[in-house]
């Protein structure tokens, strides 16, 4: 099969396209022809080697943990997907290796669902890691329909998301931070906008009046926009973050996403029935896999980055 893949850790040219041997089917596997990976912030990290000490890193070392496309052969022990249909999964493993930037990727079948019809090949591989990181922390934080919910970088692809599942929930009023650019955007998503900085305080408190506070907070972002979380919500518990463990230092809940596939089956329900839609900013053919990381390194990406696999 063709994939991209790394000998070394860098910056993205390191990332070339090979021939490699087409992975192995496990009595519980999937195995996926793909159609689409998405691109996400952790795979240039991953990319750059900063997570060794985190997972077992194994080189050649073929990146991506998001995928959408066709099951191409399934395992014995296989029960609830079959040959030709349409698929997606969050395929982070135990190790780092054998990643979905590639023409085939097998996948453990609790981690996969069945694509929509609704959605493209390219909507599909962006959602899994970033639909199940929003619905995962707003999870964790308790999020409730009676809630006001300040969801910290609404516009980014994990934000969006979490913006559309919390109305889905029956949240009736969802503020999100983003930069004035994202601000209809926002609005279409069904939140109400509130540029991110020093003065989020202030701006908060004009929009929900009494404390300036709201019920629960959920951050994509870290840095300062975190740190000011525990004085924005009623009661530090209700914030949780993504990005970074020192949430819990400030008496909130730190969130690592974990493969599920029946939540991704739900979210799947979600997009079916016309409630969750992936924005997608752009598209790169896998051999341009380098460009897309240069793009996510930028950072103020609007929804998702896709490689879309031909």
């Amino acid at each position: 099969m063709r994939a991209i893949a790394l000998d070394e850790y860098g910056d993205p040219d390191v990332m070339k396209l090979r021939d490699l041997p087409d992975p192995l089917v496990g009595p519980d596997t999937v195995r996926i022809r793909v159609r689409a990976a998405g691109v996400n912030p952790v795979d240039h990290v991953i990319r750059a080697g900063h997570l060794q000490g985190a997972y077992p890193h194994h080189l050649p070392l073929i990146p991506g943990w998001d995928v959408a496309g066709v099951v191409d052969q399934v395992g014995p022990a296989v029960t609830r997907f079959r040959v030709g249909e349409e698929v997606m999964a969050y395929a982070r493993k135990d190790s780092v290796q054998h990643g979905t930037y590639a023409e085939l990727v097998s996948v453990t079948e609790r981690a996969c669902a069945h694509k929509p019809a609704a959605m493209s090949f390219a909507e599909a591989g962006g959602l899994p890691l970033a639909g199940l990181t929003a619905l995962q922390s707003l999870t964790a934080a308790s999020v409730g329909p009676s809630d006001v919910l300040l969801v910290n970088a609404a516009a980014g692809g994990v934000g969006h998301i979490a913006v559309q599942i919390a109305r889905a929930l029956g949240v009736t009023r969802v503020i999100g931070t983003a930069s004035s650019a994202n601000h209809d955007f926002l609005r279409s998503l069904g939140a109400e906008p509130v540029e991110y900085g020093d003065e989020l305080p202030k701006r908060l408190a004009d929009l929900v009046g009494g404390d300036g506070r709201v019920d629960v907070a959920v951050d994509y972002h870290g840095g300062d926009g975190l740190k000011a979380l525990p004085k924005l919500v009623r009661h530090p518990v209700r914030h949780a973050s993504v990005v970074d463990p020192v949430v819990k230092e400030q008496g909130g809940r730190y969130v690592f996403v974990r493969p599920d596939g029946v939540e991704l089956e739900t979210l799947g329900s979600l997009a079916a029935g016309g409630r969750l839609r992936v924005e997608v900013a752009q598209q790169f053919p896998l051999e341009q896999a380098a460009e897309a990381h240069r793009l996510i390194e930028q950072g103020h990406v609007r929804g998702k980055v896709v490689l879309t696999v031909d």
